[in-house]
Order: structure tokens, then sequence, then C-alpha cells
């Protein structure tokens, strides 16, 4: 299969002025504006670093840095034990590490994350903008698998075009005539601007944060920056809208459980034109990503209407024929981009 540039994808664009291109992001994203941060090596090692008997136990036995895989594996010997019949003790013992990682890499994330908005150099910043405009101005949508604010920052700081991630607030005490200085408004609500929304984060993130009775997005405020409320609500025991463990069953089945989950997940299942995806490699843990891609591929939400083909985006020879050797799970026509070539962050 051939090999394209970005100058590809963009030439496609170019001459397909009433077709969506649609963006999906992975954490190759994060990982092309610093790898040395959002890499599963710098949170192994990070973890590694924590006084905790049961997760040295663990990462010392578990020869793998994925922490999807130390989960899934932790998952399926919990389910033995109690198929089996076995110890009781044991098994308690085994979900709680397997919490206590969750937990552990999700307070890894927040330490090892740059503090603000503006930790991002401004011309890395724009760049990456520009990136992200190119599909917001073809009216696609924007779909992330990440859980950090890297995208978050992107959109908040640059005037991108139209971006929507569905939260907003909502007069609690409505009334005639009533002053602004009266007026009072609610959190960050998810569902308020929904209908305008084009920004789906679909394994949640960390500024959003389920209450049991809505889906709240935690801000900047004149208290602290928003890592910091976000740490003072971990701190609290509350913790992130966040898919972390498993495959893509067990994934599909933390998604569909959450209702702002669920609603992006279906989202990615209707959208129409094309995709472009960025640092998204399509392992072993996503076919419920791929499913939900044959899904718009198969069934549009318009008569006529479709998902149509995907630029994948890879970095390595490597990763080109691992692409090539699962094209096959692809109900639509299949592109590959050098990644490099797109030069998302200005770097």
């Amino acid at each position: 299969m051939k090999l394209e540039s970005f100058d590809d994808v963009y030439a496609s664009i170019g001459k397909n002025r009433t077709r969506e291109f649609h963006l999906l992001l992975g954490n190759g994203f994060s990982m092309a504006y610093d790898s040395e941060i959002f890499s599963y090596n710098a949170l192994h090692d990070f973890i590694s670093n924590f006084d905790d008997k049961d997760l040295i136990t663990i990462l010392s036995v578990v020869e793998t840095k994925n922490f999807e895989l130390i989960m899934q594996q932790l998952d399926v010997f919990s389910t033995l034990i109690e198929a089996f019949g076995g110890d009781r003790t044991l098994k308690e013992k085994v979900d709680s590490a397997s919490e206590k990682l969750k937990n552990s890499l999700l307070n890894a994330v927040k330490d090892l994350h740059p503090n603000h908005v503006f930790s991002v150099p401004k011309e890395n910043s724009e760049a990456c903008s520009k990136f992200i405009k190119l599909f917001m101005d073809t009216n696609g949508n924007v779909f992330s698998t990440n859980y950090d604010l890297l995208l978050y920052w992107i959109l908040m700081r640059n005037e991108v075009v139209d971006h929507c991630d569905g939260f907003g607030r909502e007069l609690e005490n409505p009334g005639e005539f009533l002053p602004a200085d009266q007026q009072i408004w609610s959190d960050l609500l998810w569902g308020v601007n929904r209908e305008k929304q084009n920004v789906f984060y679909v394994h949640g993130a960390l500024p959003f944060f389920d209450t049991g009775k809505t889906i709240v997005k935690e801000e900047y405020d004149t208290e602290g920056y928003l890592l910091e409320n976000i740490s003072e609500r971990m701190e609290n025991g509350e913790y992130p809208i966040f898919v972390t463990a498993g495959n893509g069953d067990q994934k599909l089945s933390h998604i569909l459980h959450n209702q702002y989950l669920t609603d992006c997940y279906e989202n990615l299942c209707s959208i129409e034109g094309s995709l472009v995806t960025f640092g998204f490699n399509f392992g072993q843990y996503d076919e419920h990503i791929i499913d939900a891609i044959n899904k718009a591929a198969k069934h549009g939400k318009r008569m006529g209407k479709k998902l149509h083909s995907i630029y994948i985006g890879v970095y390595s020879e490597k990763d080109k024929e691992y692409i090539e050797s699962i094209e096959s799970k692809f109900m639509l026509k299949v592109h590959i981009y050098d990644a490099k070539t797109a030069n998302v962050w200005g770097i």
C-alpha cells in the first residue's frame, strides 16, 4: 500500500469541498508534543516509585509497561479465582490492586502533566490549532481517546472555529428582569449545548466528573488553575470519567454505562465523509473503535451518506506493515500517510 504524506490528505480535503473530514486523536497526539511526559514508560517509571507493596510486586512480575494489559490480566486473574472457587481474600487483594493501579495512573497523569495552558509554548499551541481547524472547517468532528488536557487547552487558548464540547451553564434562578448580579449559574453541565457538540472525548478526560446525576466539567476559577481544581477533587475521593482497562469489549462496556461516553461513541458510529487519524495505532484493545468506524461505513445518518474512507497516520515502516495486516478489518477505503509530515505541533 502506498505511503502518502499529509499533503495528500490536505489535497483530498481541498478536492472534496462538500465532504466532512473528521479527526481521531490517540496517545500519539500527546506524545508528539512531549514523549517524556505522555508515554507509558513515563507513567510506569512514576508509578514504580510509589511506596506501595502490591504495586511494586505487580510491576516487577508483569513484564510490560502497557497499563491496559496489566489491568486486563488482573481482571482475568480475579475472574479465574472466582470461577474456581478460590480464596476470597486473594480475590479481594487482586481487585484492590487493580483499583490502586487505576488510581495511581490517574495520579501519575495529574502529577506529570504540565501545570497550565501556558506551559505549552505559543508557537506550538498555534500550530496545533491550525491543524485542528482544518477539520472543523469542513464541518467535521474531533474525537479524542486521550484523557489529558492538551486538546482542551488548545481549543480554549486559540480561536478554533465553532468548537463545542457540549458543556454549558444553566440559570438556576430564572425570573423576569433579574439583575445580572443576582443571577445564579450552574456548574458547566454536559448536555446544555449537546446539539452543537463537535468535540468528543470517547474515553473521557481529566476535567469531566460524573456526579451521579449529571456530568460536570471542572474549569479555571479565581482560586486556582484547572489542574489544581481537578487535583482537589481527586484528593476528596472523586475521580474523572476515565476509560483505562481492558480489551475492546470491556472498554465498550465501560463506555455504555456512562451517558456522556455513550453519546460520544454513538457520534463516532454515525460520522459521514472521511476520517483522519493521528497518533492512534488501532491496537488489539481498540476493536471497539474499529467497530464504530465500520458502523459509520455501513449506516449514514442521511440517505446515501456514510463514512467512505479513512486516512491512518503511521510513524514507521513497522506501523505501516501493521495497518496493512489489519486492513481487511475495515469496511471502507484505507489510506496510510506518514504522520511525521503532518507537523501537528510545529516541532
